[in-house]
């Protein structure tokens, strides 16, 4: 059909006919929704979600729903439900997540457009690790549903060109969205963007978390002075967060899925990842005040995040502090009590709700690629995706996509 429209010089759009994988938790008409748990009933879903509407509309072709772990509160491929999701790269490593399909599938070739979700950093985490382009875009940018605070929809793909032409309809708008942005008729095409002038700020601490590995660190690094030598001024840019930020965010987040957990069923809680309902356990016995104070320090993340970039046009950082770790951990740590130390850099902007990206910037001796992560100030999605851009242009020659075998 889409063959027929672009014969007839009447396509539905630019993508009318072109492959997409989109994440099982965006919701597809008549598809259940499993939220990578055995816990979950499969029941059909009722409509599409706003992000596969969209495309619906566009004529693209859904190729399939890419996988994730369970209730996406896992960095990795880790599953209760699927069977283990590994990375192109190197199939020992873990591709990250929680959009740890859709990574893995822009990376192997499954199709040029897949579509994730990110609370946390969810598209750029898993992006950063498989060596593939994302943006985490504007809280609101590109409507979603069900929305809460920090959840975002975003394009994954191998170019920055072709993450912005999912954006063109990915932001279109849809009412569902109670948190969404007035839709702008914004000129995603034009990604060209000259740096000369910019004001960049980089930051290699995150205030918590792992230490930066050198290799991810010298990657960054080279980054930032290839930006410099094209007319850019970069300065450090101090640590925005702190660990008493992380551990009531840690808080509130292990309450809020343990009421989710705590109400199934016997026989569907013991379905759930036996390490997530460890983690989320940890939230059954804090106070109405603990909760209240690990939901403000979400808030405490959002307001030192906007003011550390505000002098800065654009920030940069690693994705994260180290390459892609073992294929069969469900966090780099292996420990519920301390599982989001690799975090640090992804975390504020979802709170921040400013628009970041990851895009590969080297790779290490064993040949796994590092992220480079791109934050620009709210709203500016269409900034980062022109610095994007830029690197994409500026970087030395990548090395050739995985042919993935059996492990």
């Amino acid at each position: 059909a889409a063959q027929k429209r672009w014969l007839a010089g009447k396509p539905l759009s630019a993508l009318d006919g072109v492959p997409v994988t989109i994440k099982e938790n965006i919701a597809t008409r008549g598809v259940p929704i499993p939220l990578g748990t055995a816990a979950t009933e499969l029941t059909p879903a009722a409509e599409d979600a706003p992000p596969s509407a969209r495309l619906r509309e566009a004529g693209a072709v859904i190729l399939g729903k890419t996988t994730m772990p369970d209730y996406g509160m896992l960095s990795s491929g880790l599953s209760s439900f699927h069977a283990l999701t590994r990375n192109p790269w190197d199939l020992t490593r873990n591709p990250g997540g929680s959009s740890s399909g859709a990574a893995a599938a822009a990376a192997a070739g499954y199709g040029p457009l897949h579509v994730g979700t990110d609370i946390g950093g969810s598209v750029r985490l898993p992006a950063g690790w498989c060596g593939i382009f994302t943006l985490k875009p504007s809280l609101g940018r590109i409507p979603i549903y069900p929305p809460y605070a920090g959840r975002v929809a975003g394009p994954m793909t191998r170019t920055v060109a072709d993450a912005a032409a999912l954006m063109a309809v990915l932001s279109q708008a849809d009412a569902r969205d109670s948190m969404s942005l007035p839709w702008q008729d914004v000129a995603w095409s034009q990604l060209d963007r000259n740096l000369e002038g910019l004001r960049i700020g980089l930051m290699l601490d995150a205030g918590w978390g792992f230490d930066v590995e050198p290799e991810v660190a010298a990657a960054v690094q080279a980054a930032a002075h290839a930006f410099e030598a094209a007319g850019a001024s970069v300065e450090p840019l101090a640590p925005i967060m702190n660990r008493a930020m992380a551990e009531g965010m840690d808080q509130f987040w292990r309450c809020r899925a343990w009421l989710d957990i705590s109400h199934l069923p016997d026989a569907r809680r013991a379905r759930v990842l036996p390490f997530i309902f460890e983690w989320a356990r940890g939230g059954a016995g804090l106070s109405g005040e603990q909760v209240f104070r690990g939901f403000s320090q979400m808030g405490a993340m959002r307001e030192a995040a906007v003011a550390a970039c505000a002098r800065f046009d654009y920030v940069l950082s690693p994705t994260a502090p180290i390459p892609a770790y073992a294929a069969e951990l469900p966090c780099p740590t292996n420990d519920p009590k301390q599982p989001f130390e690799h975090i640090a850099f992804t975390l504020p902007f979802n709170m921040s709700e400013q628009p970041a990206a990851s895009i590969n910037c080297g790779y290490t001796k064993s040949g796994l690629p590092i992220g480079l992560q791109i934050i620009g100030k709210r709203f500016d999605d269409l900034g980062v995706l022109q610095i994007a851009r830029a690197w994409e242009q500026l970087r030395p020659a990548q090395r050739e996509w995985p042919e993935p075998t059996q492990p």
